[in-house]
């Protein structure tokens, strides 16, 4: 286990269209960073906003409140906001995320226009992975794409991994032993959401420094191409139905309640 991590976001990344070669961009840009380029189990870090520009993933702000109910799979909860603003709506998007807004972001974006999520942040990162790869000459190598979003009972944004390629996503301790050598039951590590959020302390959210390296985890970098240097992704960080204990917000939860309890259903 390595005792030190270290953490850099390169200025200088170029705006971002469509159709642009987002691996070449970042390529370009770790290349000339004069932090000795990449090494052997760096994780690269892109939020997903760049990754959306590069594949196209705009639309009109005019669009915005249609493109939340395009995205969403289900809603979670709904707030009504004063002075005239849409209502927030909390919803699963198609990703599988629960999110405000379903991720659809107007920040950092051109006038006029809102960001969707890339359809398949898995399939981008593997996709940047390999270029980056090829081009440093790395068979260690791992990506993580980024976006923000709230968590239940906390203040405050994090960055979570919402894409990755070439990193074990989780550290499932169960069956160890704890420093008293008590058994390991419960915990399972989310190691991609923790290298989103300590790369988002040095890009910030509008310095214009979507790109990070993540230097010093190197044991849970992957080796190799295809789906076992890949590994299984961020999708796989995405709680099953099943085990969902958040599945609707409060005042929806309680509002259903009551009429099932005054229609004589079983609550």
């Amino acid at each position: 286990m390595s005792d030190r991590l270290t953490v850099w976001a390169p200025a200088g990344f170029p705006e971002v269209r469509p159709g642009d070669d987002l691996a070449r961009l970042v390529g370009d840009l770790l290349a000339s960073a004069g932090e000795g380029g990449l090494a052997q189990g760096d994780v690269v870090v892109v939020t997903s906003k760049v990754v959306s520009k590069a594949e196209g993933r705009v639309v009109h702000a005019a669009d915005r409140e249609q493109a939340i109910s395009d995205e969403t799979v289900r809603v979670v909860a709904t707030r009504d906001r004063p002075g005239g603003l849409a209502p927030l709506r909390i919803v699963e998007n198609r990703l599988g995320l629960v999110m405000a807004a379903a991720g659809v972001d107007a920040s950092n974006t051109p006038d006029g226009t809102v960001l969707l999520l890339p359809e398949d942040p898995d399939a981008s990162a593997r996709a940047l992975r390999a270029a980056l790869r090829a081009r440093f000459g790395l068979d260690r190598l791992g990506v993580v794409v980024t976006d923000t979003a709230g968590r239940p009972w906390r203040d405050g944004l994090v960055d979570i991994a919402i894409g990755a390629a070439g990193v074990a996503v989780v550290d499932d301790l169960r069956g160890g032993v704890d420093a008293h050598g008590r058994p390991i039951s419960v915990t399972v590590t989310a190691v991609a959401d923790e290298i989103a959020t300590a790369s988002e302390l040095v890009r910030g959210k509008s310095a214009g420094r979507p790109v990070a390296v993540v230097r010093g985890v190197d044991r849970y970098v992957l080796a190799g191409a295809g789906p076992q240097g890949d590994g299984p992704g961020a999708r796989t960080l995405v709680r099953p139905s099943a085990d969902d204990l958040f599945r609707e917000g409060s005042a929806e939860a309680y509002a259903r309640g009551y009429s099932d309890a005054r229609a004589g259903r079983s609550v």
